[in-house]
């Protein structure tokens, strides 16, 4: 169990929470493994199958502390909430500032491409002596770029449009060069541009997979503290379409996933034969390669950073929670801007 932000997480499978006095107590095979006063929580987000006793369901019903039932992999399941809800209202500010979603736009972007760069440079401190001069170049061409882009957006305020152009700007340059940071010698595992509907190459398959696991994690995250996931500010109204999800989980995009499917692949953990070509062209992971990624994502998720505007560690699962409760704290008016997630 960890608290951040007023929000209680539960990730022990089989734990139980119950109410003592005014107090919530977790419980793991008759061990109390943590408690906390009630009056400390305006919410709880529990993953997976965990017992919680009807007393506290009342208790937290009662003093508008919002229980949030997710499933273990992260998918939204529901909400349990007492009769007043501020949902509405937040949902209203989420609306409004749809309609003029520059600044929200701006610090998305910004979180992006600071941490795409990050992404580069990373590899530049690592493995830099090993590139070929033209590689090291092409490496320090972009991140120089990204750089000068960064200063622009953080300098000048740009229309929602335009930010837009640039993010795509930002993502052409860094695919540019992502080959480069592949060292699998395994010449099946090559990358020369994005592919998505279908992915063309094993890297595609890979990087598209993990997006969508990502996705659905931003959309539970946006669900459990009551934002609409298909109203964005990046990402325009489009139906069937979770716009909102697809903005959080935009600048966690390299971190969380562009990261893994490196370390996948350069640790030689999967090869070209993971990978089955359809008859389509598609592009896709075999069943065992599929179990690994999916076993290789949860344990990333585990990981412990330290979140840049809370200055305390949080596991990378819990990012795109903790991003979706800083983003409804901004459109209520508690925080003057929405602060990006950053990469160090």
């Amino acid at each position: 169990m960890k608290q951040l932000l007023n929000t209680l997480y539960i990730t022990t499978e089989g734990a139980g929470l119950r109410k003592d006095g005014e107090n919530l107590v977790a419980e793991n095979d008759g061990t109390v493994i943590g408690r906390v006063p009630l009056h400390m929580l305006t919410s709880v987000v529990v993953f997976g199958a965990i017992f919680i006793s009807p007393a506290l369901i009342g208790a937290c019903a009662a003093q508008g502390i919002t229980l949030v039932l997710l499933e273990r992999n992260g998918r939204f399941q529901a909400r349990i909430e007492g009769p007043v809800s501020g949902n509405v209202l937040v949902r209203r500010a989420q609306y409004r500032a749809s309609d003029a979603p520059d600044e929200i736009v701006n610090s998305l972007i910004l979180g992006k491409i600071s941490n795409q760069r990050s992404v580069l440079m990373r590899a530049l401190r690592d493995y830099g002596s090993d590139y070929a001069p033209e590689a090291k170049q092409a490496l320090e061409t972009v991140v120089q770029r990204l750089a000068h882009m960064l200063a622009s957006i953080s300098t000048y305020t740009f229309p929602a449009d335009t930010l837009r152009g640039m993010e795509g700007d930002a993502a052409k340059l860094y695919f540019s060069v992502f080959d480069h940071l592949i060292r699998s010698p395994d010449a099946g595992l090559r990358f020369t541009g994005r592919s998505r509907r279908p992915p063309l190459d094993p890297i595609n398959a890979l990087l598209s997979f993990l997006y969508t696991l990502l996705s659905h994690d931003c959309r539970s995250a946006a669900e459990s503290v009551g934002l609409d996931p298909a109203v964005g500010f990046l990402h325009r109204d489009r139906p069937g379409r979770p716009s909102l999800a697809l903005d959080l989980m935009e600048e966690l995009r390299p971190i969380l996933v562009d990261r893994l499917v490196l370390a996948l692949v350069n640790r030689r953990q999967l090869r070209a034969a993971d990978f089955d070509v359809q008859d389509s062209g598609a592009v896709m992971l075999t069943d065992d390669a599929r179990k690994q990624v999916l076993t290789a994502w949860q344990e990333r998720k585990k990981e412990e950073r330290k979140h840049p505007f809370l200055d305390e560690n949080a596991p990378l699962g819990l990012v795109p929670y903790l991003q979706a409760q800083l983003l409804a704290r901004h459109l209520r008016g508690d925080l003057d801007t929405y602060p990006p997630w950053f990469w160090k």
